[in-house]
């Protein structure tokens, strides 16, 4: 139990921390006075000054923040120059809008290093045969993982597709299969199941036209990185997706039922760490992603209610009172920390009710 705390902890902080390091670098590049940058959430524990920054660690040990000269009022300015809310608007939507990036870079790398030591996954124009069920039809026809499907009768195949759809032409009917073997060529009879045992098919067996290759090593960060960007894309597009479902689903009257607070988190990530660091980095990169498209989304708070913000002062031609944005980013907040509590709540029922971790995930994903 203290291995997968620290682990949360971990992952917490290494995707809180390079999201606020992307808004500290830009500030910097773009002249404002960074006053803190703290490690972890306030009370503070201690803290020492380099230059002009404040560098703290503080009592919560996860996440942290940056803290910028006049990011919420124009009172009191020591430095009216080098304040946040003095900045050029092309300056502050880059240093918001860093910190989103910084999170898509961080799953970019989680991916691409996860590729780089499991390997590239690549297209063959073969449908191959990774696992026989036991008892099946293909086991007792004789297939074995290696297996080459070529025909299904006299229908050439070479996408798993079109293997697929052949043979749910063909329940309860005996196929003749074309095998390839070792470099040789071998047919077998075999009946695909008419109603066969939830989870295996027809014909038990489980197929792919993918396999994995190791590149060199020198081109396995290049392979990684490409691979990761797509993964990036990928995920990036299913959480899209799933918050319009969500949204969707709140307009219906329907409570969302897969969301999952820190404690979900925290589940899934010891879920993770059993299966070693791969696992673990392959979840960094999942979450920076969410994390990422959480962050832009224009509510109050978050980046994206900053960019919000932006986006008025250049339509109206005008700055917002700093004071009316201050009070409903802080409104925001409130909403965020109650939701968050809630969402909590929520999360510890159903890990008492799920009788575990694995009770837990299984309430998640159904």
């Amino acid at each position: 139990m203290i291995g997968s705390i620290l682990v949360f902890l971990l992952v917490l902080s290494i995707l809180i921390i390079v999201h606020e390091l992307g808004h500290f670098i830009v500030a910097r590049k773009f002249g404002v006075l960074v006053e803190e940058f703290g490690f972890g959430l306030p009370p503070r524990i201690i803290g020492k000054k380099i230059g002009e920054t404040l560098y703290s660690l503080n009592l919560l040990p996860f996440g942290g923040f940056v803290k910028l000269h006049g990011e919420d009022s124009n009172e009191r300015l020591k430095h009216p120059k080098r304040a946040f809310s003095k900045k050029s608007k092309k300056a502050r939507f880059a240093i918001v809008v860093a910190g989103v990036i910084m999170n898509f870079l961080l799953a970019i790398v989680s991916f691409g290093i996860v590729y780089s030591f499991s390997g590239i996954p690549r297209d063959i124009k073969d449908v191959k045969v990774v696992e026989v069920v036991a008892g099946s039809p293909a086991q007792v026809a004789g297939l074995i993982v290696g297996d080459i499907i070529k025909k299904v009768d006299k229908n050439d195949v070479s996408k798993v597709v079109e293997f697929v759809g052949l043979v749910e032409q063909s329940k309860g009917e005996k196929v003749k299969l074309t095998i390839e073997r070792n470099s040789s060529e071998i047919k077998l009879n075999i009946t695909p199941r008419v109603d066969p045992p939830e989870g295996e098919g027809p014909l038990g067996v489980v197929i792919t036209n993918t396999e994995i290759y190791f590149p060199k090593v020198y081109l396995r960060p290049l392979w990684g990185v490409y691979y990761g960007f797509k993964d990036a894309v990928f995920w990036g597009g299913n959480i899209v997706v799933s918050l319009l479902q969500i949204i969707k689903g709140l307009f219906a009257g329907n409570v969302p039922r897969d969301i999952a607070g820190p404690v979900g988190i925290f589940a899934i990530t010891s879920k993770a760490a059993q299966y070693g660091v791969l696992a673990v980095i392959n979840f960094v990169g999942i979450m920076s992603v969410n994390l990422a498209i959480l962050n832009i989304l224009p509510f109050p708070a978050l980046d994206g209610g900053r960019l919000l913000f932006i986006g008025i002062e250049k339509a109206i031609g005008r700055k917002v009172l700093p004071k009316l944005e201050s009070a409903v980013h802080m409104i925001g907040m409130i909403i965020l920390l109650f939701l968050l509590l809630a969402i909590t709540v929520h999360d510890v029922r159903r890990l008492i009710a799920g009788g575990g971790i694995g009770g837990f995930l299984d309430s998640v994903v159904k």
